[in-house]
């Protein structure tokens, strides 16, 4: 790593960046969320595994507790031009992402509101006002 602040980069390369997304996306697969519940008539509590949501805020966040990176933002960005090379693995990356949200929500794991706006879907809907003069007749 280089000594002077704004220089560095802290994925060395493209193909690093690829490779802890990997590491990450296995590290969704091996920590459940635990989940209590209470099942039966008697309301037994029992602990239930959720599968965590693979999100592009949760990769940042995983780079972030690892102290590799804070956020992806300047490789999103390409600051500089230094990062062009990063720019197609974090896009295949947040497709990921969002094709995970995506059919998650759709198969009932997630909520479909939360992933929506997670995916950065918006549901449009057009309205339109039609404005007439009011005529109001005086006897």
């Amino acid at each position: 790593m280089g000594t002077k602040a704004g220089l560095t980069k802290y994925i060395e390369t493209p193909e690093l960046l690829w490779e802890l997304f990997g590491l990450f996306m296995q590290w969704i697969k091996d920590n459940p969320y635990l989940v209590q519940d209470y099942v039966g008539k008697d309301g037994v509590m029992v602990n239930r595994e959720k599968q965590r949501p693979l999100t592009f805020i949760g990769f940042e966040k995983y780079l972030a507790l690892h102290e590799i990176v804070s956020d992806l933002s300047s490789y999103e960005r390409n600051s500089e031009n230094r990062y062009e090379d990063y720019i197609p693995i974090i896009s295949r990356i947040r497709k990921i992402c969002n094709g995970e949200i995506i059919e998650g929500a759709s198969a009932g794991v997630y909520n479909a509101m939360i992933a929506s706006r997670v995916a950065s879907l918006i549901d449009r809907s057009e309205q339109t006002v039609k404005e007439e003069p009011r005529i109001f007749k005086i006897d």
